[in-house]
């Protein structure tokens, strides 16, 4: 299926960026230390940084497939690697997409916008017109985490400014500023506010590798597992340093750049079985 590149919300979504960049630059910046001054340009040059990244991200996010399923994949149940197959509630069939027409690898889920199955899906963003999955979960998480310090350094930037302002008692501000001034603030506000959830949300999910899908999934095999008296436990959590080895890639100084080449191929993941010979069964 041949996708849109440019949405409106994605539309939107750059304006914003655009607006909040000219405004804390040429208006918050400029007002209180100068762009003409160190400090002006150092925190011109930082936020310049942190909006060029946010930027460059968001556009990998856009345009890469999140991952689709080989057409010749076909799950071994008697495969020694494999130890985990999930399965269908009903029946206990192994999964298969009828809309595809092939099964689906462990973890991945057809999705109704898209139009087709994605390898480890997370979630259909309309903000990037696009599934967040396999392979560009980790892009996603890094355009979230610099699009918040983005906005958190904005936001320091318009406070200080602020503070400024209100002691200049002898000069008074332009009216253009005062009005730029306070959309940026009714724009950066709750926006940051937004974002930073959003960030602390992936951040738990990447600390327990899980994805959203994964995570509503968990809470109600939970709920059934605790009625007969049993403990689930999540089969792809390996513990928090090796979740996020797995979802960042294994060098540290890698973690916040747009990288992905540690993924794997997306069909077969690593699980808190794998040390084991027992197959065991998840309920999908």
């Amino acid at each position: 299926m041949k996708r849109n590149y440019l949405s409106l919300p994605i539309i939107v979504v750059l304006s914003a960026i655009g607006f909040l960049y000219y405004t804390t630059v040429f208006v918050v910046i400029d007002e209180w230390l100068g762009l003409s001054t160190s400090p002006g340009v150092m925190n011109a040059v930082v936020f310049t940084f942190l909006v060029i990244m946010s930027t460059v991200t968001y556009g990998i996010a856009i345009v890469r497939d999140p991952g689709h399923v080989p057409a010749s994949f076909m799950p071994d149940i008697e495969d020694a690697e494999s130890p985990v197959h999930e399965i269908k509630r009903k029946g206990g069939d192994l999964r298969y997409c009828q809309k595809c027409a092939h099964y689906k690898p462990p973890r991945a889920h057809h999705c109704r916008v898209c139009k087709r199955c994605v390898l480890r899906m997370d979630h259909h963003c309309v903000w990037i017109n696009n599934c967040v999955g396999h392979a560009n979960y980790k892009i996603f998480f890094v355009f979230v985490l610099y699009a918040v310090t983005a906005c958190i350094y904005a936001m320091v930037l318009l406070v200080g400014s602020a503070a400024y302002d209100g002691h200049r008692d002898n000069e008074q501000s332009e009216g253009s500023f005062k009005t730029s001034f306070i959309i940026c603030a009714v724009l950066l506000v709750p926006l940051t506010l937004a974002l930073s959830i959003l960030l602390g949300w992936h951040i738990y999910l990447t600390l327990h590798n899980k994805t959203t899908i994964e995570y509503h999934e968990g809470v109600r095999a939970m709920w059934l597992a605790e009625k007969v008296g049993n403990i689930y436990r999540h089969p792809y959590d390996l513990g928090a340093y090796e979740n996020l080895v797995t979802v960042l890639g294994p060098s540290i100084l890698c973690w916040i750049c747009p990288t992905s080449r540690h993924i794997g191929s997306g069909i077969r993941y690593r699980t808190s079985y794998d040390n084991t010979v027992t197959v065991s069964s998840i309920p999908r």
